[in-house]
């Protein structure tokens, strides 16, 4: 995370969880489960930006989707849900969050929620959706840690799951005792490996290279659209291993994630960097692409136009006794008088929930 960025933790009032929208205290597993006692789950993170036509997109929600998918088989944890209610699920969420001067980041986690050692499993996705600064990242300074990326054998990296992240937890502790917000990660023959949420690239002699994922660094999105950008900008870019010393005679070096879009690093283990002119152009071109002012084919984007705040999801009514009986005829009589009204007709109800593209937003206000 960059320094412009420091940690602040936040307790949105909404998430996703039990296959619908609501209050996060309504989100809850028993202690009992592996979830907990394991800390069984994978998960994703997904950037959403507000567009330059004004509406709010998601990057690469496919992708994403996919990646989720293949942790989940690698953990045996079963994932049945669509990519299109994926998709609605992720923009039913934020539309109860909005903030027009920030944009959004939104972690996808399916957890275990019933099973034992692979018996039984189930599982449940959850969103949670946390504010963030528009623009890119100021530069930031890293070193290299003394933990190590576990190997394909032991704890496979390509698995996005918060148990791989516990060496990153290390690292972070590690690096916050020496000034640096991020640290770099060397795999068991000594070798860059990537930092501890973040891809890295660096540039020699006008080319930018990065780790393989055979190296231990995560198959990156993030780094697939680098590429391609690379591509189209007449940059060469080449994956091959990156020893250690190479990071501090390079000249330029960055971290590339979902979350830290591209951060430029101007120094590691206070040896500077000089300027970064083709890691800053890479990320002004990423921007451009990912804000939708100037597309890219790389870059898809599922945008919706923003709606207006809503209020709580409907929740099931309780069944009526027979003395509520009276009053729920008079209610509904009532609820009649008011549909006529041209707020929400019956026929805008109608073409709402049939909608594809306004499903997410149709199941918030009318409960489907």
């Amino acid at each position: 995370m960059s320094e412009k960025q420091p940690l602040q933790l936040q307790k949105p009032k909404w998430i996703y969880f039990g296959g619908r929208v609501r209050l996060s205290e309504e989100a809850v597993f028993h202690v009992s489960t592996e979830a907990v006692v394991r800390g069984l789950n994978v998960f994703e993170g997904l950037k959403a930006c507000w567009q330059a036509d004004g509406s709010f997109g998601f990057i690469a929600v496919e992708r994403h989707w996919r990646r989720l998918r293949r942790s989940a088989k690698l953990l045996h944890i079963p994932f049945e849900m669509s990519l299109a209610e994926f998709d609605d699920a992720l923009h039913s969420l934020v539309q109860m969050l909005y903030e027009p001067e920030r944009d959004m980041w939104v972690r996808a986690t399916l957890y275990v929620t019933e099973g034992h050692w692979g018996v039984d499993t189930k599982s449940d996705l959850v969103l949670t959706a946390f504010h963030w600064p528009k623009g890119l990242p100021q530069p930031m300074k890293t070193g290299i840690s003394t933990w190590q990326r576990a190997t394909d054998a032991s704890l496979p990296y390509r698995i996005k799951t918060s148990t791989n992240y516990q060496v990153a937890r290390l690292a972070k502790i590690e690096g916050r005792d020496r000034g640096y917000p991020e640290m770099v990660l060397l795999n068991q023959h000594g070798r860059v490996s990537e930092t501890i949420g973040s891809a890295i690239a660096m540039v020699r002699d006008g080319t930018v290279y990065t780790p393989p994922a055979w190296e231990g660094a995560f198959e990156s999105i993030t780094i697939d659209i680098v590429e391609a950008l690379c591509a189209d900008m007449g940059i060469p870019f080449v994956r091959r291993p990156i020893d250690r010393t190479e990071l501090s005679i390079a000249d330029e070096m960055g971290i590339i994630s979902t979350l830290n879009d591209i951060t430029l690093v101007h120094s590691i283990d206070g040896s500077a960097f000089g300027e970064q002119p083709i890691l800053q152009a890479i990320a002004q071109r990423y921007l451009r692409a990912i804000t939708g002012v100037e597309p890219h084919p790389s870059v898809e984007l599922s945008c919706r136009p923003p709606a207006d705040r809503l209020g709580p999801p409907s929740r099931p009514a309780a069944p009526a006794s027979p003395g509520e009986a009276p009053r729920q005829a008079t209610a509904a009589a009532a609820l009649a008088v008011q549909a006529e009204k041209p707020r929400v007709s019956g026929r805008v109800r109608s073409t709402l929930a049939k909608s594809g593209y306004l499903q997410g937003l149709a199941a918030l206000l009318f409960g489907g």
